[in-house]
C-alpha cells in the first residue's frame, strides 16, 4: 500500500483537523488492520484498487471475528473518512466505503455461492493442462475444507493425509486443526500432484513442500490465489465477482443448510467462539425465507 498517502493523511488529522493522538492512532490502526486483511486474503494491493466487493468481504470478516456492531461502525467510518481524504486530493477515483450502510444491531450476512454456482465454477476448471489441474485442485481444496487463504498458501505436502482423508491446517494464533476432505478433493489433488505439480517442480528445478504452485513451480501467494479464482470466474457461466473468503463462507453455509451441527462447523472453521459461527444460522434462515417467499403460493 502507498505509505506516503498514510503519512499525508496522518498529517492532515494532526494539523488540519487537530485530532488527539489517541484518535489519530485509532484511525491509523484501522487502516493498518484493513491492509493486513487484504494482504492475507489476496485482496487489492493498492488503495486505489480497493472495490466495494473488498469492503463487503471485509465487513463479513469483522463480524466473523465477533467485533461489536459499534466497533465495526467506527472502523468503517474511519476508513470512509480516509478515502474521502484520498478522493478530495485526487489520489483515487471513488470511495468504496461511501455507500456502506450500517444498521445498529444488524450484521452483514456473508455472501456465499449456491451449489449450482459452485458446479459452474468447477466446470470452468476442467481441462488437462497443468494449470487446469492446479486450478481444479485449488478450488476443490478451498471448498472442501473451508480453509483461510493464508492456510491454503501455507499448506504443505506432509500434512495432507490421504490415508485418513484429512489435512492438518495451521490456523491463526498458532492453532492447528484437522479438517477432513472428500473423494472429489482427493481425486483432484492426486491428479494435480502427479500430472502438474511434479512436472513443474522438475522443469524449473524447484524443491519445496508447498502444495500449490504457480506456473514456475514457486509457492502460490494470497494474491495469486485471488487471481486464479478471478480467472476461473471469467471462464465460467456466472456473471459475478469472487473473493477467496467467500468460499469459506460457502463451505460453512452448505454444511449448515444440509443439517450440520453448529459445534462441528465451529471446529472445522477453527473459530475460537461459537458465537462467531452462529452468523451462518442467519444465512441459512435467510435462504429459507427466500425459498418460502418464492415458492409458497400464499407467502
Amino acid at each position: 500500500m502507498e505509505k506516503e498517502w498514510l503519512i499525508e493523511y496522518q498529517d492532515y488529522l494532526n494539523y488540519e483537523r487537530q485530532y488527539s493522538s489517541e484518535t489519530v492512532k485509532a484511525y491509523r490502526d484501522d487502516i493498518r488492520d484493513f491492509c493486513q486483511f487484504l494482504a492475507e486474503n489476496g485482496g487489492a494491493t493498492s488503495f486505489a484498487a480497493v472495490t466495494e466487493k473488498d469492503v463487503h468481504v471485509y465487513m463479513s470478516y469483522l463480524y466473523e471475528k465477533n467485533y461489536r456492531e459499534n466497533s465495526v461502525s467506527r472502523m468503517i467510518s474511519g476508513l470512509r473518512s480516509f478515502y474521502r481524504f484520498l478522493l478530495k486530493n485526487g489520489k483515487v477515483d471513488s470511495n468504496p466505503f461511501m455507500y456502506v450502510q450500517l444498521k445498529r444491531h444488524s450484521r452483514a450476512l456473508p455472501h456465499f455461492f449456491y451449489e449450482k454456482e459452485m458446479d459452474a465454477l468447477f466446470a470452468a476448471t476442467q481441462g488437462d493442462t497443468p494449470i487446469d489441474l492446479r486450478n481444479n485442485a485449488l478450488l476443490e481444496t478451498l471448498y472442501a475444507t473451508g480453509m483461510r487463504v493464508s492456510e491454503c498458501t501455507g499448506l504443505t505436502m506432509p500434512v495432507v493425509d490421504f490415508d485418513n482423508h484429512a489435512m492438518l491446517l495451521h490456523g491463526k494464533g498458532g492453532k492447528d486443526r484437522y479438517v477432513p476432505f472428500g473423494k472429489y478433493c482427493e481425486r483432484a489433488l492426486k491428479k494435480y500432484f502427479l500430472q502438474a505439480r511434479a512436472p513443474l517442480m522438475e522443469k524449473y528445478h524447484k524443491e519445496h513442500d508447498f502444495v500449490f504452485v504457480n506456473h514456475y513451480g514457486d509457492p502460490l501467494t494470497a494474491a495469486g490465489v485471488t487471481y486464479i479464482l478471478k480467472q476461473i470466474m471469467k471462464k465460467s457461466t456466472l456473471h459475478t465477482t469472487i473473493h477467496p473468503h467467500e468460499l469459506r463462507h460457502t463451505f460453512a453455509t452448505h454444511l449448515m443448510s444440509n443439517g450440520a451441527d453448529l459445534r462441528a462447523v465451529q471446529e472445522l472453521l477453527g473459530h475460537s467462539s461459537l458465537s462467531t459461527t452462529q452468523i451462518y444460522t442467519h444465512v441459512t434462515t435467510e435462504n429459507l425465507q427466500k425459498n418460502y417467499r418464492k415458492f409458497f403460493p400464499r407467502a
